[in-house]
């Protein structure tokens, strides 16, 4: 987790995420993956066709900003995804370039960019591999629009896509590090995915009654997510995994009362022993090791919360011994809504607007300064609108600096080594380097600086070091200005819709809590999308809360509303444990609670957010 290096109340919201960076332990495969990707251009290169290796490098380098931690079956979707919107995005900005004629118009380009922008940045709007859909398909059509290869369009494309397809098939092959500990290495993801959701629920057990118990419901939350995420993608082989993948299901359902039950005991806020935590950490090993679980301590029924503990665990430690087929209805999914219906929501046309108008801006103004590398400005914008990349202002600081120090790296490595084969070496070298520069915007820029400067020479262009930090600084100047532009509608619509999810998948789980108590299976699902749907909201509020005060005026109030939902959703949670482990109805006290947090949203809600 993000994690600021200074003090954050010493210096503005936007300024403090600015200071901070992901930390945790380097992901060697990734650096390993990242070090190989640069192979197909070496070939290229050694076969004296270093063009043809400009587009392998171009598709390697993007899947590897996508190559995040997670399951390889996961990896299959966020990796593969975008590299067919990128290849496709290459052939449409060939074909562009073609009937402009070298991709200079002043008029047919910005406009056609403007509609690609508009179009793509709503589809981005609905989730992270949509976003990394739309960012790929911009930038290569810019790319192919514009970058001079000798290659056709339709073998550039298809360059592109081989260059994807190497770095997921590595992704695919490539064991993780640690070797492989039980079951087959291709479900090691998975495994750990599941694995922390145990560990998880001992944290949360641990914290219960103490100020930590907040950080603990969170920090669960969001393991259950990842495991939910890692065990929805397709099966990668469906004879030889499907005993593995059963028993990895099934032991992703047993973890879900565990849950439910930690997070009713957190919410009544009474300290645990520490035995209690015992039970979830021996099936996180259990997971972990293929070794059984063993006798698992339980503790007393004294209450609803702790019978639930209780009966949790005796059947987690039933399908740890005898793991079985998952029943219908436990496995985990993602309720949605449609995507076209998101994308061209309020939220989702506000960002392909700016998207839009970034684009077209900063295409009229290359064109207009007729720079040899004119396709550099709108390919920067497009990376610099997206806003999952942190707030804008953050975005523009760490893209300028990160933009002059990769220029100047690169100029000195000029100056100590020159021609092909070094070239090729500090692809490969930036290609490591990427996993870890992912961490901070102004690292990754740096990175990819040294990395794009490479290629352009590869591909037979000048060299541009300083050039690319103009290209650089006239982005962020249209970016900063249109992402700030009055542009038609209410800003905030990315928070006010994350905010309505949210209010809406509790009130589903509510509904369901009160009405059908006994259907445990869609309870389950219901509780996920309803901390999966706060979760979003507070990812969108935080990100809104660090802009600069113009746009983060509109996000005010938000922040009640999402405090107030947190309470809602943890107190049904309760009551959901007590009407699944007592005859009678809902006791009186959590009736009162329950309506006095409904009131409390209904107030939150009816201050005008923005």
């Amino acid at each position: 987790m993000p994690t600021p290096p200074f003090p954050a109340t010493r210096f503005p919201p936007w300024l403090a995420h600015v200071l901070r960076a992901q930390r945790g332990p380097v992901p060697w495969s990734a650096v390993l993956r990242g070090a190989l990707a640069a192979v197909p251009l070496l070939l290229s290169v050694l076969a004296e066709r270093p063009t043809a290796g400009v587009p392998v490098a171009l598709g390697a380098m993007l899947a590897g900003i996508n190559d995040r931690p997670g399951s390889r079956r996961a990896s299959v979707a966020r990796l593969g995804l975008p590299a067919l919107a990128g290849s496709a995005g290459l052939l449409c900005g060939s074909v562009v370039a073609e009937t402009v004629g070298d991709g200079r118009s002043l008029v047919v380009v910005p406009l056609v960019f403007g509609l690609l922008g508009l179009g793509a940045g709503a589809i981005s709007s609905t989730g992270p591999v949509a976003s990394a859909c739309g960012t790929q398909v911009l930038v290569a059509v810019v790319i192919g629009a514009g970058m001079p290869l000798p290659e056709p369009g339709p073998v550039r494309a298809l360059l592109f896509l081989a260059g994807a397809g190497w770095l997921l098939l590595l992704r695919l092959v490539l064991p993780s590090p640690g070797g492989r500990r039980s079951g087959p290495y291709a479900l090691d993801g998975e495994r750990e995915a599941v694995a922390a959701v145990y560990e998880a629920v001992a944290g949360l057990l641990l914290a219960a009654g103490s100020p930590g118990a907040r950080a603990g419901r969170t920090a669960l939350s969001a393991t259950l997510d990842q495991a939910q995420d890692a065990l929805s993608g397709p099966r990668l082989r469906r004879r030889a995994g499907s005993a593995a993948e059963r028993r990895l299901h099934a032991r992703y359902a047993a973890a879900l009362p565990l849950a439910e039950a930690a997070t009713a005991l957190a919410w009544a806020g009474v300290t645990l022993p520490v035995r209690f935590s015992e039970g979830p950490r021996r099936l996180a090993a259990a997971v972990r090791s293929g070794v059984p679980c063993g006798p698992l301590p339980a503790p007393a029924g004294t209450d609803a919360g702790l019978r639930a503990l209780d009966d949790a665990l005796l059947r987690a430690a039933a399908v740890f011994d005898r793991p079985a087929r998952v029943p219908p209805g436990e496995r985990p999914g993602r309720p949605g809504t449609s995507v076209l219906r998101r994308a061209w929501s309020a939220a989702g046309l506000e960002y392909g607007l700016r998207v839009a108008v970034s684009c077209a801006a900063s295409t009229v103004l290359a064109q207009w300064l007729h720079h040899e590398h004119w396709y550099w400005l709108p390919a920067t914008t497009v990376f610099l609108v997206k806003p999952d990349l942190g707030p804008l202002a953050s975005r523009v600081v760490c893209r300028a600096v990160g933009t002059v120090a990769g220029a100047a790296v690169f100029g000195v490595l000029g100056v100590l080594s020159s021609g092909p084969s070094a070239l090729v070496a500090t692809v490969a070298l930036c290609g490591a380097l990427l996993p870890v520069a992912t961490r901070h915007f102004a690292l990754q820029t740096a990175v990819v600086t040294v990395l794009v400067l490479s290629l352009v020479l590869l591909g037979g262009e000048p060299a541009a070091s300083w050039a690319r930090v103009v290209e650089s600084l006239l982005a962020c100047g249209t970016v900063l200005l249109t992402g700030h532009l009055p542009l038609p509608g209410r800003r905030g619509h990315g928070v006010r819709a994350a905010l309505d999810t949210a209010v809406g998948a509790a009130h589903r789980y509510l509904g369901h809590v009160l009405d059908a108590p006994e259907d445990k299976a869609l309870g389950g699902a219901l509780r996920r999308d309803a901390y999966r749907s706060l979760a979003k909201a507070r990812t969108a509020i935080d990100l809104s809360a660090a802009e600069l005060p113009p746009v983060s005026r509109h996000s005010a109030g938000s922040e009640g509303v999402a405090g107030a939902l947190e309470q809602l959703i943890d107190t049904t949670t309760a009551c959901a444990v007590e009407l699944g482990h007592r005859a009678a109805g809902l006791p009186a006290a959590h009736a009162e609670v329950l309506a006095a947090h409904l009131s409390e949203l209904d107030r939150a809600r009816a201050v005008p957010v923005g």
